[in-house]
């Protein structure tokens, strides 16, 4: 597989990512939201982007488990931000991003620890420059210390 075609869950944690961000800015249903990214998105040709084909079940396990699991991963991902910060203050893009990784960690113990780091780390390559992606590798890490020891 070449490097320029990412693998099924990697296109799927693009694509959760792009969901939660969705969902934060239009609010709405969980259901109509996965059928919209199931039936247009999820490997779709958009304005001559090929979207990669991603692992539908995965891309649905970690957008509901991270709507699910909201309160609880909103409180892990508070715990670990600078003192003066608050998940108010992070932009929704980065909120996505986070929230995504922070379920696969929590909920996910069957995807290593660096596996899920380093896919939302390249997630965040897609929206930030490189200090933004080194704010996911960080807090990313100590919210798995946290909930995987």
């Amino acid at each position: 597989m070449s490097a320029s075609k990412p693998n099924p869950r990697s296109a799927a944690r693009l694509a959760a990512a792009q969901a939660l961000y969705q969902r934060e800015m239009e609010g709405g249903e969980l259901a109509p939201l996965l059928h919209e990214f199931h039936a247009h998105r999820l490997g779709a040709l958009i304005e001559d982007d090929q979207y990669a084909e991603a692992d539908p079940d995965f891309f649905d396990d970690v957008v509901a488990g991270a709507v699910a699991r909201a309160d609880d991963i909103d409180a892990a991902i508070t715990a670990k931000l600078a003192k003066g910060w608050s998940l108010a203050r992070l932009d929704k893009p980065m909120k996505a991003i986070l929230r995504a990784g922070a379920y696969e960690l929590i909920a996910r113990p069957d995807v290593p620890r660096a596996t899920v780091i380093s896919e939302y780390v390249e997630v965040a390559k897609a929206f930030y420059d490189k200090r933004e992606s080194g704010f996911v590798n960080g807090l990313l890490d100590a919210i798995a210390k946290d909930v995987r020891g």
